[in-house]
């Protein structure tokens, strides 16, 4: 059998030269003691592959036509045997390539390993870095539920805020003035042909750059960086302590790599795809649009930031960000590299960390989103199980005054709590207040009769302290 398999590979490699061409990569030298931090990038590269696979899979089954996707996605999640499989392996592999890359990138800021020679490294990995997220944000909106799709009227408005170009990059959103079909094709061909094809391409010329340049020693106190030296004294210490990448750090690679492979196929498994939400249907606004768990923070920060400073976070702080991340390397191309010796850039990483985690709990938590699922008041917080006061906890729940306004504990958190209102305002000012709305609160005038709005503002009288 031994002797067979032989055969075959020497008829393949005689034949197409692949193990020729593979060879030189497996055997070129890396630098000793590479630890298991090293094999974030290939974790990475092993997600995307993922992604490319199950979404070619799922590509030949969607239809993205605003009759037909819901409908697609519930064949997929419900009816077909590997459907549900494939919808969960697409989902947490982007969580793992996001979750990845993260990890990646942190671990060679602190390394230090974006300084000279790798500085083009660097600048192509953040640039997949912003690939990647556009990935996640073009893939929600083929869900193509309620909640997708008010996700990206909402990502539309923001980006309308950008001055000069925002009018322009709205429309090209959203493929026009409004939500339609031509946003879902758009979305379509730019997450299934665009944006993969780009980040093949730009991923090819970052692993070129990783086998031309080196993979970066593990940082040494005392040990800086001078680009006019490092170049000599890096192919002296492969040459003298040099390992080929086969065997020990080609096989930490494919144990991450398997190691990502059985963990999204787990959690695709038994978690499954994310939830298709109610098919959509722009007249209703009863939509709660959140992106996925890894842009959480970020939709925490923008629900946190006071009006007037909107602009700064949605347009500036973005920008600068990416003008810093891209300039790194080449403002700061040499000295030490260890992390003791650049305690600046421990901190910039538990900060960040720290902000990025303290924003995803406050983003899971959402006080500032209606709770469109609150169930209406009981009889035990009403106080009555019949009258005026009943019959004004019932309007207080079906006109959606209890998705923002909590009382007793029950109801959302988006507006003031209402458990003592009657102590804080009379009959005047509460017809005043419900008829004319107040700041994010809508005006009920046009919707509430007369009789409702005596049963309501006779129920919030009520709601007093003991």
């Amino acid at each position: 059998m031994i002797e067979r398999v032989k055969k075959i590979r020497a008829w393949l490699d005689d034949r197409g030269g692949l193990l020729k061409m593979a060879a030189p990569l497996l055997e070129h030298p890396v630098p000793p003691r590479l630890g298991w931090m090293y094999v974030l990038g290939s974790m990475t590269l092993i997600a995307l592959v993922i992604q490319i696979f199950t979404g070619i899979a799922l590509a030949t089954m969607y239809i993205p036509s605003v009759s037909q996707a819901y409908e697609t996605l519930q064949f997929l999640t419900n009816e077909d045997a590997t459907g549900r499989l494939l919808r969960g392996m697409h989902y947490w592999g982007a969580s793992a390539m996001v979750l990845c890359v993260g990890m990646h990138m942190m671990q060679v800021f602190l390394a230090g390993a974006y300084k000279y020679p790798r500085e083009l490294n660097w600048i192509s990995g953040v640039i997949l870095l912003f690939l990647i997220l556009a990935l996640g944000f073009t893939g929600q909106l083929l869900r193509w539920d309620q909640n997708a799709v008010w996700s990206v009227i909402v990502g539309a408005k923001q980006a309308g805020k950008i001055p000069v170009v925002g009018d322009a990059l709205a429309r090209f959103i959203l493929g026009g003035e409004n939500m339609g079909g031509t946003t879902l094709s758009r979305f379509f061909s730019i997450h299934v042909f665009i944006l993969p094809a780009t980040m093949i391409l730009l991923l090819s010329y970052h692993l070129y750059l990783v086998i031309r340049n080196g993979i970066s020693e593990p940082p040494k106190v005392g040990r800086p960086v001078d680009p006019k030296k490092y170049k000599e004294w890096y192919h002296g210490l492969l040459q003298k302590e040099g390992v080929p990448f086969w065997p020990d750090p080609a096989w930490r690679d494919l144990i991450a790599c398997a190691g990502v492979i059985i963990s999204v196929a787990l959690l695709a498994w038994f978690l499954g795809p994310p939830e298709l939400g109610s098919p959509p249907d722009p007249t209703l606004i009863d939509a709660d649009p959140r992106p996925d768990w890894y842009l959480i923070w970020y939709f925490a920060l923008l629900a946190l930031t006071p009006p007037a400073l909107e602009n700064v976070v949605i347009v500036a702080a973005p920008a600068v960000l990416g003008i810093v991340l891209l300039a790194l390397p080449i403002f700061f191309n040499h000295g030490e590299r260890h992390p003791l010796r650049r305690p600046w850039s421990v901190a910039i990483v538990l900060l960040t960390s720290l902000t990025i985690g303290t924003l995803w709990l406050k983003g899971q938590e959402s006080h500032w989103s209606p709770d469109f699922d609150t169930k209406p008041l009981p009889a035990s917080a009403i106080g009555a199980e019949s009258g005026p006061a009943f019959e004004g906890a019932r309007i207080f729940h079906e006109r959606g005054c209890q998705y923002c306004h909590a009382i007793e504990g029950y109801g959302g958190k988006r507006g003031p709590d209402l458990s003592t209102i009657g102590d804080r305002l009379d009959a005047a000012q509460l017809n005043l207040r419900i008829l004319n709305g107040a700041n994010n609160m809508p005006a009920y005038a046009s919707s509430l009769s007369q009789s409702d709005l005596d049963f309501l503002v006779n129920f919030l009288l009520t709601r007093k302290s003991q």
